[in-house]
């Protein structure tokens, strides 16, 4: 578990042993969902609400959701193996208690019920409406499901520390040895990406989702085996080592980072296939064969384990690269994780009546999301107590 520290960091390191790298593709994994929450209003074939579509918004949506949240599972695994032996595991559990649990607190009773409420503004007084989400339902989770899910992942990855320390040794230590031949240790993941995504795929479909009642905890029942899965592969590689491991900056997983883009487009391709050939090939659109539901879900798990090489190796391997707005904005970005969605709904709905392109549309909410939640996440970081938390 010791990591071997070099003497003078490389650039990839920030103040405070943060690998610079790997902060920018948490930025960039956070403006993928804004990106995605903008684009979904007005897609054709996706949950779009409003009357103006264009097809290229589909393609955007797809990509996104295919791969964000198990690539954000999968690098917030990373961090969890140094944090524990930092802090020890009751430590660990304040820290991220205060970090998870407060924002998914205030979000689910504060900024998702403001932020839904523009669905409702025609029909009855915010407060009446508050209540009815909190007591009745359906209470909306908006973005902080992930918070509530990563909240209990963490909290099993302590319990795991605690009880059977050496099972992360373990971990790190095979993750390590897999990953010195880099396309034999992606294939193994493939294998287990494959194995967590195509049996809940199969047998629940990708509609269903597990709430405890009407309480704001979603999670989708097709990938209730994968985020778990790519959190443990996450832990894994954070196990081996940032700075001397797999995600080493001059390591061989890293330097082939193209290698990993370029397989997830071409699942990404696949994925855009098959989709084809679902709306112009096969007969009965509510029930494809099994064929096809098998090579569709294997398509995305496959897409899943490609991107989260890919994302933090290229990051990785072009660290030195100048990203001043990303560098700019990534203080802020769990910030505008946890507040895009109410500008974001306000935006949608300030803009429906008008007949305006949807690409118009998609343009105003996109920069008018990232440029509130952007504000007032800063904003809010300069309270001393707030900044500790965001």
């Amino acid at each position: 578990m010791h990591e071997r520290v070099n003497p003078t960091p490389p650039r990839t390191e920030a103040a405070g042993g943060r690998v610079a790298a790997l902060d920018r593709a948490r930025t960039f994994i956070t403006l993928s969902v804004v990106l995605y929450h903008s684009a979904i209003n007005y897609t054709y074939f996706g949950q779009g609400g409003d009357r103006m579509h264009w097809l290229g918004f589909d393609l955007v949506a797809l990509f996104n959701d295919s791969y964000f949240m198990s690539c954000m599972f999968f690098i917030s695994g990373l961090f969890v193996p140094a944090s524990l032996e930092r802090r020890g595991a009751s430590g660990y559990l304040g820290r991220r208690a205060l970090r998870l649990g407060v924002p998914y607190i205030v979000s689910i009773f504060v900024i998702m019920p403001i932020a839904y409420y523009r669905y409702y503004v025609a029909e009855d007084q915010f407060t009446t409406v508050w209540w009815r989400m909190i007591s009745e339902g359906p209470w909306p989770s908006g973005s902080a499901w992930f918070l509530g899910v990563l909240l209990i992942f963490d909290f099993v990855a302590a319990l795991a520390w605690a009880f059977a320390p050496q099972l992360i040794d373990v971990l790190g230590r095979w993750a390590g040895n897999l990953l010195r031949a880099p396309l034999t240790g992606f294939l193994v993941f493939l294998v287990i990406a494959n194995a967590a995504y195509l049996p809940p795929h199969l047998g629940f479909g990708d509609g269903l989702w597990f709430m405890p009642g009407h309480f704001p905890l979603p999670l989708q029942a097709s990938r209730a085996l994968l985020y778990p899965a790519f959190f443990i592969a996450g832990i894994a590689i954070g196990a081996a080592g940032l700075r001397s491991g797999p995600f080493a900056q001059e390591s061989a997983l890293v330097q082939p980072w193209a290698i990993w883009f370029g397989l997830s487009y071409g699942c990404y391709g696949m994925i855009l296939l098959l989709a084809y050939a679902h709306h112009n090939w096969i007969a009965d659109f509510e029930s494809p064969p099994l064929w096809w539901r098998a090579a569709y879900g294997s398509a995305v798990a496959s897409f899943c384990a490609s991107m989260a090489f890919g994302v933090p190796t290229f990051f990785l391997r072009w660290a030195r690269a100048p990203l001043a707005l990303m560098d700019r904005m990534q203080p802020s970005a769990y910030g505008i994780y946890l507040l895009h969605f109410l500008p974001l709904l306000w935006l949608q709905y300030l803009v429906f009546d008008p007949a305006w392109p949807a690409a118009v549309k998609f343009a105003i909410v996109l920069v008018g999301t990232l440029a509130v939640s952007w504000g007032a996440a800063a904003l809010l970081r300069r309270v001393p107590l707030v900044a500790r938390i965001i």
